[in-house]
């Protein structure tokens, strides 16, 4: 059985080339870019990939399109960060797609946040279902934290995706912005409410569950940060839809 890496891109060219670089033993590398403006398209052609350009709306759906672009059904989906460690590629390869009786597997993803690879704060080896057979399933149409949902049997890998998301604290703001407001917007779908005690109250037991009980201060100064930052997250989503609400 072939096996296909598919991607969505935008702007993509500080981090495409190594994780492509990773990849380069598949049978097919797709790649639905939202309208680069950078050298993404140049590195995506340098490796052979099939590109196709499609408006963004939202993650879950354009990776959903992403997936029905390849040309084989079994789909390694990676994000533009995500590179696989040459034990993951090893595993991969390993395995008997056409034989094998899981219609998905789950990958270990681990953190590398400021230079350092997180090994606690609840980043280490998370697993993360990214391998899997589409006659069975695809990617939900979140707007934000999208997933693939599954009709079949599970595995379980035992090597990483190696998750280099953040180049500095500026690059997640940017991100940590574009996030927080497709997760307020998440939340009013839902028809969530925003009170001010669960504003107030998130960033503090945010903080102490990574920070102590996930065990984020082994991580040193990283470990700090990404505990600091992440109780934020919460806690300006929440405000956004207050915000929403009010107006």
């Amino acid at each position: 059985m072939k096996i296909s890496v598919v991607l969505i891109t935008f702007n993509s060219e500080k981090t495409l080339a190594k994780v492509l670089e990773t990849v380069v033993w598949a049978d097919e590398i797709v790649i639905v870019d939202s309208g680069s403006g950078d050298k993404t398209l140049k590195i995506a052609e340098r490796f052979n990939a099939k590109v196709i350009y499609r408006k963004f709306d939202n993650y879950g759906v354009q990776k959903n399109f992403a997936t029905l672009q390849a040309s084989n059904d079994w789909i390694l989906s990676l994000d533009d960060d995500e590179e696989l460690s040459p034990a993951l590629q090893q595993e991969i390869q390993s395995i008997s797609l056409g034989e094998t009786t899981y219609q998905a597997y789950k990958i270990p993803r681990s953190l590398i946040f400021l230079g350092k690879l997180l090994r606690f704060s609840g980043e280490y080896k998370r697993l993360t279902l990214r391998l899997f057979n589409r006659n069975f399933g695809n990617w939900n149409t979140e707007h934000v934290h999208e997933s693939v949902e599954i009709q079949g049997k599970v595995g379980v890998l035992k090597n990483h995706i190696l998750h280099d998301s953040y180049r500095d604290l500026t690059d997640y703001f940017n991100k940590f912005n574009k996030y927080t407001s497709l997760g307020a917007k998440t939340l009013a779908e839902r028809g969530k409410k925003a009170s001010v005690a669960t504003i107030v109250t998130r960033f503090p037991i945010t903080f102490l569950k990574i920070y102590l009980l996930k065990g984020s201060c082994l991580d040193g100064y990283a470990g700090f940060m990404w505990a600091l930052l992440a109780a934020m997250n919460p806690v300006i989503k929440y405000a956004k839809l207050k915000e929403a609400k009010n107006l």
